[in-house]
């Protein structure tokens, strides 16, 4: 099953690919990515697929003649089919790949969350895919800081193009939205952490897009005038609603979480409103002070469990680069080059995808015996809303003198 599998794959990418050499190459490449290969660079993965030395595989990633970005439509089509419902959720983050020298493109000393300092390495920002059936990476984007691209000599050595020029990490999240918007793929919902969520006019464009979302803020975050956190600060016991936020390798995710609804913004919403603000907050059972917020823009008829849902998504990109990285070496690259970055990326995508779909058909499989239902398990009553978590209340009390 899995070679079939894998062979529908490589026919629905392949077909971007002009040339009968660079699809089979194609071809090796996923498969040594798969395959139990000690270092996925391209001299091993040459040795597992029986090449007698690496040029040609070194040859797709550099000069063949191949859109890496082709790859990547077909790839989410696939996506599409195999884990697609219609409540999936777009996640967008990024993560750092830890470099050594100054001329892979892109590098530089930077903040990297993966290794939780600053060092010497390259930031790609990647677009996930999440549903009931699984979840994949689906695009992706490489940082490009403005020490580069104010050196277009040095660019010109990393084959740059020129007309790439300098883009936040906010504006190439945008991009990577809008192109899987205009895909195959069935996104209801989109999430991401505080470094995206903070910034409102994503926000904004989020909803100008048709998304719902959930993102995280800083508990600094402005609400209306008062921060967030003073505003959660202000809820009753009774406002917190023990609920699942997804499985993780230790089990289910429990947490106690408090929401309460946004009054309408009228400039944005009119006077009938088709959608509802919230604002959220994560509370960690053994750590009562480690609280994460939110703010979420939702349907009028969704629930607290919808957007405890959806922020349990954001756990799954992490999921999908720890994966990716350990089985299909996404972080074992050694290409120097922007197109090399970006044609290795590409293929290790297909194969993390391919991992992720074989496995969706084994729970599918065996659904009636490990599938766990999402169940209320507070012992408190279950309400549509946190109606105890006032917050035109807590408002008036931040602005009376």
């Amino acid at each position: 099953m899995w070679d079939r599998e894998l062979t529908e794959l490589f026919l629905r990418i392949g077909a971007r690919f002009a040339r009968v050499e660079p699809r089979k190459r194609m071809r090796d490449y996923v498969r040594g990515l798969l395959g139990p290969v000690g270092r996925k660079n391209s001299r091993q993965l040459a040795e597992f697929a029986g090449h007698p030395a690496p040029h040609r595989l070194r040859h797709l990633l550099a000069r063949a003649c191949w859109s890496a970005d082709e790859v990547r439509d077909g790839l989410q089509a696939c996506i599409g089919e195999q884990l697609g419902t219609p409540e999936g959720v777009l996640i967008i983050d990024d993560t750092g790949f830890v470099k050594k020298g100054t001329v892979s493109a892109g590098v530089q000393r930077q903040y990297s969350g993966t290794a939780g300092r600053t060092e010497n390495c390259q930031i790609g920002v990647f677009a996930a895919y999440a549903s009931t059936k699984g979840h994949a990476l689906v695009d992706r984007e490489l940082y490009l800081p403005r020490s580069w691209t104010e050196d277009r000599q040095r660019c010109q050595a990393a084959r740059v193009p020129d007309e790439r020029g300098f883009a936040t990490k906010l504006e190439l999240a945008r991009s990577m939205v809008e192109r899987a918007l205009a895909s195959l793929l069935p996104i209801a919902w989109a999430t991401a952490d505080s470094a995206y969520g903070r910034d409102s006019h994503f926000r904004r464009f989020l909803e100008d897009a048709g998304l719902s979302y959930v993102v995280a803020v800083p508990k600094s975050q402005q609400v209306h005038g008062p921060r967030i956190d003073f505003l959660i600060a202000q809820a009753p016991p009774e406002a917190w609603q023990r609920l699942p936020a997804g499985f993780g390798a230790k089990g289910e995710r429990l947490y106690d979480w408090a929401a309460a609804r946004l009054p309408a913004v009228w400039e944005f919403d009119g006077d009938q409103p088709t959608r509802q603000r919230w604002m959220l907050a994560r509370r960690s059972l053994t750590k009562p002070d480690d609280v994460a917020y939110y703010l979420a823009c939702a349907p009028l008829d969704a629930t607290v469990a919808d957007l405890v849902r959806v922020a349990g998504c954001r756990w799954k990109i992490e999921e999908c680069f720890q994966s990716a990285k350990n089985e299909c070496g996404l972080d074992q690259y050694e290409v120097r080059r922007y197109v090399g970055w970006y044609r290795h990326i590409t293929l290790a995508m297909p194969a993390h995808a391919f991992l992720a779909a074989m496995a969706a058909q084994e729970r599918e499989k065996g659904a009636a015996v490990t599938t766990r239902p999402t169940s209320w398990t507070s012992p408190r009553p279950r309400f549509a809303v946190c109606r105890q978590l006032d917050p035109a209340t807590a408002l008036r009390t931040a602005t009376t003198p």
